[in-house]
């Protein structure tokens, strides 16, 4: 039969009255030393950094730019009136593999968010337990007044609390805040890419296409060149050797066809990559029902571009390596922090009873001896940690994270002059291809008629067959040229839509990641709201970022 014992008044713990009397206490407590942590932040404060901008673009004196920014809500590709091109444009922004793991990695900075957030609460927290059984013999010293064998029950909380008196913390939260900014930079980066791609690999295979045609029918030209020198040549009226030139220039030409097969070809395959189905699949929506003949997307005689300063606002490239840089500099700040002390508060609060403790009953021992005022036990205080001894590997770490910071700064500056680079090669690529255009309109049409002037002449017997065939060769040349310079135009206008920034627009107000996407993640691992799109809004800026307490995402 066990003996009752009331445990030592070492063991049971200071007496601090009620638990419930204890709570507010607490809750403010923390509350204070809350506010007061993070009041001072250490490392740099992120500026935007100056970047040379023009004022104004080089070409836009020409009548086929508008200085106005454009108000198309982004759909730039709209200018084209081509509904298979928007069909195409809206499947893959639904259905882009690559599009959707830039949503996912939205989902990470999220979370990664939510662990920055975490860490300003206290870091190290467990809840304890346990029962314990004491059997001693009456021989053990200091026994022989107290009972030997009994239960003693334990429960309790411990934590450990780094305050963050310099901005440790809070740094690491603006840095997270800034990787979150740029994952969605770098999503909308990744949807102005795509729908260029999908724009440009469209117009390369309605080019294709219209290349082939113009040389089925050079074909059918120069089919009747090889016959007429045929029948010419068995009428003795000429030599074998019209016939061998005539045949050679008609089986060059039938070569190219297969050739432009392959590119047309290869186009379409890719244009299944893009948007994330099969190339059959592909083909059905490009060739399929209703989707009407094929033709270069023409461009629209006037285009509004808008003005260079535009670009800090409209590039998603710019604006991801203004975010890098700015999750950068907050960097500093932790790596500064690691200089000066670390200031904690642990401690451990807890109830602990026996089955001989005073309060029990009838030798055993009930929840309210738990929670009586008798059965709390508090210990805690605050700690300081400093690693001094570190020979200038803190200081040299932080001198690290500044050299980082001056690549991304430059980087930043780089990456605005080669977007202006780039909007003004398209523009002059877009201008010189319709001027190029224009010469060659009327040169397909003066080597049209000299092809039909050399075979009548042949025929009669008043030229060789040289003029017949350096005419048909021009023929084929200048159409040839013709179409692929009428693709140039459209790509280049698709060139300089995406080096001013269009094309993320139309994810505005929708979700970064699919329903059913979500639905498996949910299924997987408890998200919590993270998921919801609402999640990754009203994220600070860079002169607020860290400044208020958040709540964790639990």
């Amino acid at each position: 039969m066990l003996k009752h014992h009331t445990p030592p008044a070492a063991s049971r713990g200071r007496r601090y009255g009620p638990i419930g009397a204890r709570i507010p206490r607490l809750a403010l407590a923390f509350t204070l030393v809350a506010a007061v942590s993070g009041c001072t932040k250490l490392g740099p404060d992120f500026v935007t950094p100056e970047a040379d901008v023009q004022q104004a673009w080089r070409e836009v004196e020409s009548s086929e730019f508008k200085p106005q920014a454009p108000a198309d809500g982004g759909r730039w590709w709209t200018v084209f009136r081509d509904p298979v091109l928007d069909s195409l444009i809206d499947a893959a922004y639904r259905q882009n593999i690559a599009l959707r793991t830039a949503g996912v990695r939205i989902l990470q900075a999220r979370a990664q968010l939510g662990v920055a957030v975490g860490s300003l609460y206290p870091q190290q927290q467990q809840a304890t337990g346990d029962a314990t059984y004491i059997n001693s013999s009456k021989n053990v010293a200091n026994t022989a007044a107290g009972d030997l064998s009994f239960w003693n029950y334990d429960v309790g909380i411990t934590a450990a609390w780094e305050l963050d008196f310099w901005g440790r913390f809070a740094r690491g939260i603006e840095s997270a805040d800034a990787s979150l900014l740029a994952s969605v930079a770098q999503y909308d980066d990744v949807l102005v890419s795509l729908t260029a791609q999908v724009a440009a690999t469209y117009i390369a295979v309605r080019t294709f296409e219209e290349r082939i045609a113009i040389a089925k029918n050079n074909i059918k030209v120069q089919q009747r060149g090889l016959d007429l020198s045929q029948v010419r040549f068995r009428n003795g009226a000429t030599t074998e050797l019209d016939v061998n030139q005539a045949e050679t220039l008609l089986r060059g030409t039938q070569s190219t066809v297969p050739a432009l097969e392959i590119g047309r070809r290869q186009a379409m395959n890719a244009m299944g990559t893009l948007l994330g189905i099969t190339p059959a699949k592909a083909y059905a929506l490009v060739y399929g029902p209703g989707a009407g003949p094929g033709v270069i997307p023409s461009a629209p005689p006037e285009v509004a571009v808008g003005i260079p300063a535009e670009l800090l606002r409209r590039r998603p490239d710019v604006r991801l390596a203004e975010m890098q840089a700015w999750a950068q500099s907050a960097v500093i700040g932790v790596a500064k922090a690691d200089l000066y002390p670390s200031i904690s508060l642990f401690g451990t609060i807890g109830v602990s009873a026996g089955d001989g403790t005073s309060s029990s009953r009838n030798g055993s021992v009930s929840a309210g001896d738990l929670i009586d005022s008798d059965a709390l036990r508090f210990q805690g205080g605050p700690a300081i940690t400093w690693n001094i001894f570190n020979y200038g590997r803190i200081k040299n770490n932080v001198r690290v994270q500044d050299a980082l910071l001056q690549q991304l700064l430059d980087g930043y500056q780089n990456t605005v002059l080669l977007a202006g680079q780039e909007v003004e090669d398209a523009m002059v690529g877009f201008l010189q291809s319709q001027r190029q255009a224009e010469f060659l309109t009327q040169g397909v049409a003066a080597a049209r008629r000299s092809v039909d002037i050399a075979l009548v002449q042949y025929r009669d017997g008043a030229t060789d067959y040289t003029t017949v065939l350096d005419t048909q060769r021009a023929l084929v040349s200048q159409q040839d040229q013709f179409t692929t310079t009428r693709g140039s135009i459209a790509q280049n206008l698709v060139a300089m839509y995406r080096a001013l920034g269009g094309g993320w627009q139309i994810r505005e107000g929708q979700a970064f990641v699919s329903e059913t996407t979500r639905a498996e993640m949910r299924e997987r691992t408890d998200w919590g709201g993270l998921l919801d799109p609402e999640a990754v809004q009203n994220i600070p800026a860079p002169d607020t970022a860290g400044d208020t307490l958040r709540r964790p995402d639990w």
